[in-house]
């Protein structure tokens, strides 16, 4: 069971060092339907690897100078206190309506990323709306606390699409509020649901290791690689949470 919780924590990290986004979306359904963990403890134990997989993996785009600060530190000051409020109501909301959300959601992101035609450069950023930025925040962050995701998959093509972010430092913006949001989340889910928290040491110290590969590999790809890669990679596990029907 440890080498089963490595491997995928591994995958996890993979994915989100080279995406910003999807850790939650694979740690999430691995915690339930592969480890056997209850559903709404799941989704409490995604939040607490996904905070500290993404505070590790934030220090590489750091380095590399692809970070926004400015909209990083918006997104993710207003989002902690959306993921808090949406994780406490999100514990009162049966399965099936995270489910919907949550595939409806991705699909959407994905088919703005895969047909909307962008072109992303410095020139073209929308600096200067800081109050639409805190709005986006606050809302991604409760959106994903009620579903239970990090909100990567949300705060990337928003980067991208609205802010005209270079997809490399969209993805390097996204895992600071990636953070915030996963802290918040885990804490407004601890008081109400049991926490494994040898699963949660074994599951993130691996997916940490993932995310030096995956932040690496980001480094040598085409943008427009990465920015398809994502939208086909939120479209398939949309689809597959829907044939499974249930969380």
């Amino acid at each position: 069971m440890q080498v089963l919780t490595a491997v995928v924590g591994a995958g996890t990290g993979l994915l989100l060092g080279l995406f910003g986004s999807g850790g939650t979306l694979i740690a999430m359904p691995t915690l339930h339907f592969l480890l056997h963990v209850p559903a709404r403890s799941a989704i409490a134990m995604a939040f607490g690897i996904i905070a500290m997989t993404a505070a590790i993996a934030t220090c590489h785009y750091w380095r590399r100078g692809a970070i926004d600060l400015r909209v990083a530190a918006l997104f993710g000051l207003f989002g902690i206190g959306g993921a808090y409020a949406g994780a406490r109501l999100g514990a009162l909301i049966p399965a099936p309506i995270h489910l919907a959300l949550f595939a409806a959601t991705m699909y959407y992101s994905a088919h703005r990323l895969l047909f909307t035609n962008t072109r992303a450069d410095e020139a073209g950023m929308r600096s200067d709306h800081s109050a639409l930025i805190a709005a986006y925040g606050l809302g991604i962050g409760t959106f994903a606390g009620i579903v239970g995701v990090g909100g990567g998959f949300l705060i990337v093509p928003a980067l991208i699409l609205l802010w005209r972010l270079p997809v490399k430092r969209a993805v390097g913006t996204s895992l600071v509020a990636v953070a915030a949001n996963s802290l918040a989340g885990f804490a407004g889910y601890t008081t109400s649901v049991a926490i494994s928290y040898p699963i949660m040491a074994v599951f993130a110290t691996s997916a940490v290791c993932g995310t030096f590969a995956g932040s690496a590999l980001h480094r040598y790809l085409p943008e427009k690689t990465v920015k398809l890669a994502l939208g086909l990679f939120l479209a398939t596990i949309a689809t597959y949470i829907i044939g499974k029907g249930r969380v």
